[in-house]
């Protein structure tokens, strides 16, 4: 059957009929949430730019990773059904269909929307042929002075190979001519923008910025690299590469671990082509002889208008500019914990001993978290620290806390997980760093990715007695993101995590295999079939007539077994709510499968990365925090951590979170059963919104929190 009707017909219908929604389509969905943020017209243009910049740096990722993965099926011959139902190759049109059309709406929305208010906010993105005599002087002096050196024209003929082309770097691809030779002797150069100059030159003109894109200086100066022969098109474009990779176990972690993770960081920069984008019309010939050379075809290929420009993630230099840094919006101060006490001049690490603290950030400060760990590291009576590091800041408080406990003679415990995406790099610098100073890093676990977020702290105090201070969380040990991110942790002295954590730690650095846990769930272990336990038991609650009901906060929903117990649970009449920040496999609403299940998605000012499980049990709540999504990845490959708050007023916060989130009409989109998402309407209400109304809360709001 080739009717092309009859064939989109079948794929549509395929998809209806699944009990899931693709992970792939319904992140492209998320990345939609995302550009509606550059469309609020409440937010100044600097704001709105910002998102617009999000949604280009996270397609840039999907297309590198996910996308990336689905070729990895492709290219050998690997069968692969999407959650959709789909083969890979029905699906790989199909998807490369939906992010055209999110890359169609994303341009047009900053043509037609966001460019217009460019001049009313004191700058302009200009174009070369825009500007007076005298700019173009500067200009051109510039590409002399700075970026003309820098330039370094690679030819692709008979005499030379293909060069290899940079992963999300701005090319230009020039098609010459020598004087007399005929249509098919062209040649073809290519040249790298380099990555370590400004995106924009900038120029002040009476009091507005203009900002020239460097490719624009770079176009009408390239005549410069190509003396004395005839060029016939200048084409510029940009490529993705897969990034998807995996790391196998490797017996010699020292050497042949870490020289495995460079030579994969290697394949990262020169793995197939993906994606490719085009301003305007390209050169057809260049075209055709890229299609052969990197196997793609035009489902492959973007064409951004002229009007637009490449790589919209350049932005950040306008958005961070310091000269409009009083014209962004501005965050609130933190509040303190709820359960912190008043007097903070108190010392930290009297208060713990007192009681345990939940920090909700951004609302509250990871200051508490940072000045432990610093007092720890010049504390004469800390005799250990011990912590699993995903991603830290650059300039890292945490890092150089814990390079002076080692130089103060503490025994330092680091699990550094150097395959953080797209922190490799980053993160293995860092923990060599550590490793030399003294410090026992662990260079993550074989082929587990450790993803769960620790702190333990052993100090010797009066008649020597040993407390333990603890730190379990959802967020990374980054003061930078702790700002940008809402995340939930938990400080506390109590023995039963201090256990636990102990425990853990033993595991992940040793051979140690416990029976059990008082307070954790953690994978690769037990993760997911304790979670669906929790699950069953509120099924049969409710089969029993007892009460009954889950709510999850999570970043990701897509593991099967667990979303068909939830299934199950929903067909029992158990009411779920799932706030699922980014993509969600479970379908909501479905007759005869989910009527009980509803699922929001909260997408605003703040970046939602808490994870929060609570099941009703029969009124008796057990609340889980910690680093885990629902996900397949989450569960078998990778170490994680949940754990159960215990104290009843650290319940009631966790479950006022739950509220909140819940209540919010101003950042919520509720997810539809065919997996597209549409706004909350206030309908009459009062505007609630999470991401201002926590900086309000208060012990009296939590006291009486209800869910069901």
């Amino acid at each position: 059957m080739n009717d092309p009707v009859a064939i989109k017909d079948q794929v549509t219908s395929r998809i209806d009929e699944s009990r899931y929604i693709s992970r792939d389509l319904s992140w492209i969905q998320f990345n939609y949430r995302v550009l509606d943020q550059a469309k609020h017209i409440n937010r100044n243009i600097f704001d709105r730019l910002k998102f617009l910049a999000i949604t280009a740096s996270n397609l840039d990722e999907f297309c590198t990773i996910r996308l990336g993965s689905l070729y990895n099926y492709l290219d050998y011959g690997k069968e692969r059904f999407d959650y959709s139902g789909l083969r890979e190759e029905p699906f790989r049109k199909l998807l490369l269909n939906a992010i055209r059309n999110f890359v169609q709406d994303q341009h047009e929305y900053f043509i037609y929307k966001l460019k217009p208010l460019f001049n009313d906010n004191g700058f302009m993105i200009c174009p070369y042929a825009d500007l007076s005599a005298d700019h173009k002087k500067l200009v051109n002096d510039y590409f002399n002075r700075t970026i003309f050196p820098m330039l370094t024209p690679m030819a692709f003929d008979s005499y030379h190979t293909f060069p290899v082309l940079k992963n999300n770097r701005l090319l230009f691809g020039v098609v010459t001519k020598v004087a007399g030779e005929s249509q098919e002797q062209n040649r073809v150069s290519f040249i790298q923008v380099p990555s370590n100059i400004p995106r924009f030159f900038e120029l002040l003109d009476e009091d507005s910025f203009r900002f020239v894109p460097v490719e624009e200086i770079i176009r009408h100066n390239i005549h410069h690299l190509f003396r004395n022969i005839e060029i016939q098109s200048i084409n510029l474009f940009r490529i993705n590469r897969n990034g998807d990779f995996t790391l196998d176990e490797s017996d010699d972690i020292e050497s042949n671990f870490l020289e495995d993770l460079k030579q994969k960081l290697k394949t990262r920069r020169s793995g197939r082509v993906v994606r490719m984008e085009v301003q305007g019309e390209a050169d057809p010939w260049m075209m055709r002889l890229l299609k052969i050379q990197w196997d793609i075809d035009d489902h492959n290929i973007f064409t951004i208008p002229n009007q637009s420009f490449l790589d919209l993630g350049g932005l950040t230099q306008i958005i961070g500019h310091s000269e409009f840094k009083g014209r962004r919006g501005q965050h609130p101060q933190p509040i303190l914990p709820l359960n912190y006490p008043e007097e903070t001049s108190q010392d930290l690490f009297e208060i713990l001993k007192d009681r345990d603290i939940l920090l909700h950030h951004p609302y509250n400060s990871m200051e508490p978290v940072l000045e432990l760990l610093e007092k720890a590291a010049d504390d004469p009576y800390v005799l250990s620290i011990k912590i699993t590091i995903y991603r830290v800041a650059k300039e890292s408080r945490v890092t150089s806390a814990l390079l002076r406990a080692a130089e103060n003679g503490k025994h330092v415990a680091v699990l550094f997980e150097v395959k953080a995406r797209f922190d490799e790099e980053n993160n293995m610098r860092e923990a060599q760093r550590l490793q030399k100073a003294g410090c026992f890093v662990i260079y993550g676990v074989g082929s587990l990715k450790t993803h769960t977020k620790l702190m333990l702290i052993v100090r010797k105090e009066k008649n020597d007695r040993v407390f333990r201070y603890v730190h379990l969380s959802s967020g990374n040990y980054n003061e930078s993101t702790s700002r940008l991110y809402t995340d939930i942790g938990l400080l506390t002295t109590r023995e039963a995590y201090a256990n636990d954590v102990s425990e853990f730690f033993n595991v992940i650095t040793g051979h140690s295999y416990p029976t059990t846990y008082r307070n954790l769930i953690t994978s690769p272990r037990d993760m997911r079939i304790q979670l669906c336990n929790l699950v069953k038991r509120e099924a049969e609650n409710a089969q029993q007539g007892l009460p009954a009901g889950i709510v999850i906060k999570i970043n990701s929903l897509q593991d099967k077994e667990l979303i068909d117990e939830l299934y199950n649970a929903s067909q029992a009449g158990v009411k779920i709510k799932l706030i699922v920040r980014g993509m969600c496999s479970l379908r909501p609403g479905r007759p005869g499968l989910s009527e009980n299940i509803e699922v929001i998605s909260i997408v605003g000012e703040y970046l939602e990365h808490s994870r929060i499980y609570y099941f009703h049990n029969a009124g008796d709540p057990k609340v889980y925090i910690g680093s885990a999504d629902a996900m397949v990845r989450s569960f078998d490959r990778r170490i994680e951590s949940l754990f159960m708050l215990e104290e009843a007023i650290l319940k009631k916060q966790a479950m006022n979170i739950l509220r909140f989130n819940l209540k919010d009409n101003v950042n919520t989109y509720i997810m539809q059963e065919d997996g597209t998402y549409l706004l909350k309407e206030l309908d009459h209400e009062q505007p609630f919104n999470v991401h201002k109304e926590f900086y309000t809360v208060s012990k009296e709001m939590v006291k009486d929190v209800q869910l069901f």
